[in-house]
């Protein structure tokens, strides 16, 4: 998915100074993962077996383990919202950026600066709690941004599903193709529902995280702008 702004976006225009905050928290993830141990760039973490150290207790500080996070450890309480910050190699950063580049502008424009960056930190946060809860036991590390990112495609979905989406798709030679953004991500959220029902606590993507953000993310956005949206419909003469 790599184009955005479709035909929904004539009906965002409130914010006039552009998606700070997307851009921002796109900056802020691949300035930390390019200082820190994972990117292989910063040579203050050695090399070899002291990398390997230095990533390992660098997941450990700040991303999620279900088990310290269920049983209430003060320190772990935080890490929810760190997680957000920290991935675990460049194709996951870059693929999640991607998909927050593509959708969070919208999203922004429609929510307004402050109310986005609440949306995203907060429904990020309910997404790694809930995989937590559902791995209650489990030791493995869980970073990424993908819970909130999984966030914004479900409000995205409620808020515009008819703007265009284009898409790359590998069995037919990458040919872009451009389809509505409902039938994108309800084809999205459907992979991730079937790989959550059988993936485990284990190494891997945590698609139960996707699953539970893509939700918050569209019950929040059916709550707060549902009401709304159906005024200005009446008001615009039912159209």
């Amino acid at each position: 998915m790599i184009d955005w702004r479709g035909t929904a976006l004539g009906a965002c225009r409130s914010v006039r100074t552009g998606p700070v905050v997307t851009y921002g928290l796109i900056a802020a993830c691949c300035l930390l993962f390019i200082v820190g141990p994972v990117s292989g760039l910063n040579p203050a973490y050695g090399t070899g077996d002291e990398v390997l150290a230095a990533q390992g207790a660098y997941f450990l500080r700040w991303g999620v383990v279900p088990a310290e996070l269920t049983r209430g450890d003060p320190g772990a309480l935080p890490t929810p919202f760190t997680a957000l910050f920290v991935h675990g190699g460049w194709l996951h950063l870059l693929g999640n950026m991607l998909f927050l580049w593509v959708f969070g502008a919208m999203a922004e424009e429609r929510m307004g600066h402050v109310g986005f960056a609440l949306f995203y930190l907060g429904t990020g946060y309910v997404a790694l709690l809930g995989y937590a809860m559902a791995h209650a036991e489990s030791e493995q590390t869980l970073v990424g941004a993908s819970g909130a990112i999984s966030a914004v495609l479900g409000a995205f979905l409620f808020l515009f599903p008819r703007s265009r989406v284009t898409s790359l798709f590998p069995f037919l030679f990458f040919l872009p193709l451009r389809f509505p953004a409902w039938a994108v991500l309800v084809f999205w959220f459907t992979l991730q529902w079937l790989a959550a029902r059988t993936a485990g606590p284990g190494p891997g993507v945590a698609y139960l995280a996707h699953v539970v953000g893509f939700c918050v993310g569209f019950l929040y956005a059916w709550v707060r702008y549902g009401g709304a949206r159906e005024a200005l419909r009446w008001k615009g003469g039912g159209g």
